[in-house]
C-alpha cells in the first residue's frame, strides 16, 4: 500500500507536478497517478474537487508554455518533443496531420491521444491560434481527461487498490516487466540502426567530402541535391541546402515521377533530412534503388552539412506547404 499511502499524503502536489510535467512531454504517467488520486479520494484522504483544481491547472498551465513555444520557435520545439521518438519527422507529420484534419477541436481530446498530448498546443501556437480561442479549448479539453480518470479512480477505487497491492506484493517482477520494456525499446532502436546499416544499395556521404566535391566539379556535371524533410517546409524563415529540390517524403511515389528526368547514369543525387540516424533518407534512398536510381545519403543530415560550413539558402515561398492558420 506504499504507493496509496504517498498519494494519500502527498497528492496534491504529486498530481499537480506529475500533469505539468507529462503536459510538457515527460513520459510521465498522468492517467496512472489521476486514478490513484481519485482512489484516494474515494477513501477520504483527498478532496476530488480540489485534486481536479490542480490537476487542470498544472496541465494547462504547461499547455500554454507550450503554445507561446510554438509560436516563437516553431517547429524547433515539435523536433525536441519528438527527439525520443525513432524517427521525429514522421512524429511530427502525424501529430501535425491529425491536428490539420480536425482544426482547433484537436485540443479537446488531444490528451486522450498518446503522443498527440505534448504537440497540439506548440501546434496550435505555430499556427497563430488566438489565444483566447487556444485557453477556451485546451481547458475543456484537460477538463475531460482529469474529470474522466478521477471519476474512474473515485468509482472503481476498490478494484484499483486491490490492483497496486498485487503489483507492490510482485515488486520483483514488475521491475523484471519494466526492464524488459526498456531493453525491448532499446532493441527497437538497434533494429532500426542496423537495419539502416545492412543495405550495400544505399551509399553514404560525410557532409564534408560532399561539400569538397561540389567544389570541385565542373559546371556541365548534373548534381542533384533532394531534401526530404517534411516539417521544414511548413515554418517561415526555415532554411535549406542551397540550390536543393523538395521531395516530400510521404508523397514519394508521386515525388518519383518528377525525379525520373535526373534519373540518369551521369547525375549524381544527394538526400538529406534532419532525423535522428537518417532513416528517412534511407527509406527515400531505398525506394529510389528500386527505380534503379544510385543515389547517396548525406551522413548527419542538414545539421552536417551546416557544421560542415555548407552554403544554406532560404526556402522559397513557393514550396512552403500551405497550412491553415488561425489569424
Amino acid at each position: 500500500m506504499a504507493v496509496v499511502s504517498f498519494i494519500m499524503h502527498h497528492g496534491y502536489a504529486v498530481t499537480g507536478l506529475v500533469l505539468f510535467l507529462a503536459a510538457m512531454g515527460l513520459p510521465l504517467p498522468a492517467s496512472t497517478v489521476l486514478l490513484a488520486a481519485g482512489a484516494a479520494s474515494h477513501a477520504g484522504a483527498l478532496n476530488p474537487w480540489a485534486v481536479l483544481a490542480i490537476a487542470w491547472a498544472g496541465a494547462v498551465a504547461a499547455d500554454t508554455l507550450l503554445f507561446y513555444g510554438g509560436r516563437y520557435t516553431g517547429w524547433w520545439l515539435l523536433g525536441i518533443l519528438c527527439r525520443a521518438s525513432v524517427n521525429p519527422e514522421a512524429c511530427i507529420f502525424s501529430s501535425a496531420g491529425y491536428f490539420y484534419r480536425r482544426g482547433p477541436r484537436t485540443l479537446l481530446f488531444a490528451k486522450f491521444i498518446p503522443g498527440l498530448g505534448a504537440m497540439a498546443a506548440p501546434i496550435a501556437g505555430s499556427l497563430n491560434m488566438r489565444i483566447s480561442q487556444f485557453l477556451r479549448m485546451d481547458a475543456l479539453g484537460v477538463l475531460g481527461y482529469c474529470s474522466a480518470w478521477l471519476a474512474m479512480g473515485y468509482i472503481f477505487s476498490k478494484f484499483i487498490v486491490q490492483i497496486i497491492q498485487r503489483i507492490e506484493s510482485a515488486g520483483h517482477a514488475v521491475l523484471l516487466i519494466v526492464l524488459l520494456a526498456v531493453f525491448a525499446y532499446g532493441g527497437v532502436l538497434l533494429a532500426f540502426t542496423l537495419r539502416a546499416r545492412r543495405s550495400g544499395a544505399i551509399e553514404k556521404i560525410s557532409a564534408a567530402n560532399l561539400y569538397e566535391r561540389l567544389q570541385a566539379l565542373t559546371p556541365d556535371k548534373l548534381v542533384v541535391i533532394a531534401d526530404v524533410r517534411s516539417h521544414g517546409y511548413y515554418d517561415p524563415g526555415m532554411q535549406r541546402i542551397k540550390n536543393s529540390i523538395r521531395v516530400e517524403p510521404h508523397r514519394l511515389q508521386e515525388e518519383l515521377v518528377a525525379l525520373r528526368e535526373f534519373m540518369a547514369p551521369e547525375c549524381e543525387i544527394y538526400i538529406y533530412c534532419s532525423c535522428i540516424r537518417d532513416v528517412t533518407s534511407i527509406r527515400v534512398a531505398r525506394k529510389l534503388a528500386e527505380e534503379n536510381c544510385r543515389t547517396q545519403v548525406i551522413e548527419g543530415g542538414i545539421k552536417a552539412w551546416i557544421k560542415a560550413g555548407g552554403p544554406m539558402e532560404m526556402v522559397p515561398e513557393a514550396d512552403m506547404q500551405k497550412l491553415p492558420r488561425f489569424e
